[in-house]
Formats: C-alpha cells, sequence, structure tokens
C-alpha cells in the first residue's frame, strides 16, 4: 500500500488539529511537527497558513456536496431539500470547528449570493435550488424566485444551528434534533402553495 504524499500528509495533520482545536490552533509548527518535517517545507506544498485552511474549507464544502448530491435523484424534492439540511447540522454537529470556518466566519474567496449562486458556483445551493424548482413546478412550494426561497430555506437552517453552535438553545442534541427538523417543516408550511 502507497504511502499518502506530503502534501496529503500535511492536509490530514492540519485537518485533524483543526477537527479537534479550530481554526486558531492550525499552526505551521504544530502540522509540521505531526507530520515528521520542517514548517518551510509546508510552503513547497501550501503558499500560506490561509491556503491550507482554504483547503480543508474547500474539502469541507466538497463533502457536504457529495452527501447532498446522493440525494439529487429520486425522492419527493421537498424531501430532498429537507434531507439536505439534516445533513447540514449532521455535518454541524459532527465538525463543529469546520463548520463555523466553512459557514460563519468570514473569508476573502466565499461565494457571495446572488451573482455567484446564480451563475452555478455553489455545488451545495444547486442541489437545494434544484428541489425548490421542482417543488414549485409541481406546485408544492408557491412560486416567485426560486434562488429567494431556497436562501430562505438554507438561512433558516442555518441561522438554527448558529445559534445552536452559540450556546443559545438549552436542548440536548437529541432535542435540538427534533425542534430544528419541526422547524423546518413549519417554515416549509409557511413557503407552501
Amino acid at each position: 500500500m502507497a504511502h499518502p504524499d506530503t502534501a496529503t500528509r500535511i492536509l490530514n495533520a492540519a485537518r485533524a488539529l483543526f477537527e479537534r482545536e479550530g481554526a486558531d490552533s492550525v499552526s505551521m509548527r504544530k502540522v509540521a511537527d505531526a507530520v515528521g518535517i520542517t514548517p518551510t517545507a509546508i510552503y513547497r506544498h501550501f503558499r500560506s497558513r490561509e491556503a491550507l485552511l482554504g483547503k480543508i474549507s474547500d474539502d469541507s464544502f466538497d463533502e457536504i456536496a457529495r452527501h447532498w448530491d446522493a440525494h439529487r435523484q429520486g425522492k419527493d424534492p421537498l424531501a430532498r431539500l429537507l434531507a439536505t439540511q439534516q445533513i447540514y447540522l449532521d455535518y454541524a454537529l459532527a465538525y463543529p470547528h469546520l463548520f463555523d470556518h466553512a459557514f460563519l466566519a468570514r473569508r476573502r474567496n466565499a461565494r457571495r449570493f446572488p451573482a455567484d449562486f446564480i451563475a452555478g458556483q455553489s455545488p451545495t445551493a444547486n442541489v437545494m435550488h434544484e428541489a425548490v424548482v421542482e417543488a414549485q413546478a409541481r406546485g408544492q412550494l408557491r412560486g416567485g424566485d426560486a434562488w429567494a426561497l431556497t436562501m430562505t430555506v438554507w438561512a433558516h437552517a442555518h441561522g438554527l444551528i448558529a445559534l445552536q453552535r452559540a450556546g443559545r438553545f438549552s436542548f440536548d442534541e437529541a432535542g435540538f434534533r427534533a425542534f430544528f427538523t419541526t422547524s423546518l417543516h413549519h417554515l416549509l408550511d409557511g413557503l407552501r402553495s
């Protein structure tokens, strides 16, 4: 079995540190120590600490997109839309530091609504948007700007997760999951045609 290349080993060590302790804990020295190289050797593979953190965030978006993409076919579009938000919640609870960096922290290269989204540059939001468009075509959701409805659903789920991450709910995980799901159903009930 081949050993991972140095760039992959650096990325894996940085991600493990990131998942355990958050973005602030990822220093070139700590990553280098974990990989068994010098800190300056990292710069042969990643031009800066920010580039390394950016790669970790990009990979996390890709992971979510792959899970969401699996729900693209089949099922009722509203069920698909709810499934994407459950995956989003699962990700936030399983990888809180990655979630915070990817979705709560200001990042220079983050996609921006509306232009980047309408241009199809968000692999995660594209899956949600397709479900909204199909639900509108079937008469399950009200008509109008499908991107606005997509962002409404995402903002609702994101807001609940951000409040949970900030300690604003007293639920345990199971209680929060139940509240999250019920709240999304209430929102979709209000958006029905």
